[in-house]
């Protein structure tokens, strides 16, 4: 593997999405079947899974790939209910989920695949809810609330990607190797402060800084790489960003 497809990994470009967690409050009433309130609704089950450390296990019973989910882990208290939601986006895994190094719980669920996804805690008395999936065609199953922040943000994914993928695609069209390296990093530097375009200056300043101990030509090979690779994300971007109807 080419050292632009493997920093861009080790930076933890946007393809590699976090997942995320929130808290609610103690002290709500514990919603009715939570560990089963799935069934019938979505192409997927969910439980949690024994032994530490505290995890889910979320497995697809449908036909497609599963490539966003959001779900809530409920553990009663002394004074109630405690939650935590989580959520991950894991989409552009489609060109990242095979490089070495990438997380394995952020990668899409394939039909008949099962996923063990960490959590903060989970007791033994615990249980999980699904509350949203994103199927690999679009389809927006659950929670319209969060299915909008999911599509929204892969608008915005979408929208950021061309940018980079395209000042990427200009100067590479005038200049190679060293000379595109430093375009580029003047470029990004004064470009916006998202993620696709922070994680970009981060992958040519070290690209940069390999190019000038090795041989013009594998410094051309390597940003070449590295923008097919931004490429690519942005295909798969446009691919996903819309909900399907």
């Amino acid at each position: 593997m080419t050292l632009a497809v493997s920093f861009a990994l080790a930076i933890t470009l946007l393809a590699s999405p976090e997942l995320a967690a929130t808290r609610r409050s103690e002290g709500e009433p514990k919603p009715a079947g939570s560990q089963t309130s799935e069934a019938g609704n979505f192409p997927a089950t969910i439980r949690v899974m024994p032994g530490s450390p505290a995890r889910v296990e979320l497995t697809n019973t449908g036909n497609q790939p599963i490539t966003a989910w959001s779900f809530t882990v409920s553990t009663p208290t002394a004074t109630g209910v405690h939650r935590e939601a989580h959520a991950a986006d894991v989409y552009l895994s489609e060109v990242t989920g095979n490089l070495p190094g990438a997380p394995p719980h952020l990668d899409r669920i394939m039909p008949g695949q099962s996923r063990a996804l960490p959590v903060d805690a989970a007791g033994g008395d615990a249980t999980a809810q699904i509350t949203a999936l994103i199927l690999q065609d679009g389809t927006g199953l659950g929670d319209a609330a969060a299915l909008k922040t999911f599509f929204d943000r892969r608008v915005a994914e979408r929208d950021q990607l061309k940018a980079v993928a395209e000042t990427f695609r200009t100067v590479l069209a005038s200049k190679r190797g060293t000379a595109a390296l430093e375009e580029l990093q003047q470029r990004l530097r004064a470009g916006a402060e998202d993620t696709p375009h922070r994680t970009a200056r981060e992958a040519v300043d070290a690209l940069l800084q390999k190019a000038k101990g090795g041989g013009e030509d594998e410094a051309d090979r390597s940003v070449r790489t590295y923008a097919d690779f931004v490429a690519k994300q942005h295909e798969t971007a446009v691919a996903h960003a819309p909900k399907k109807q």
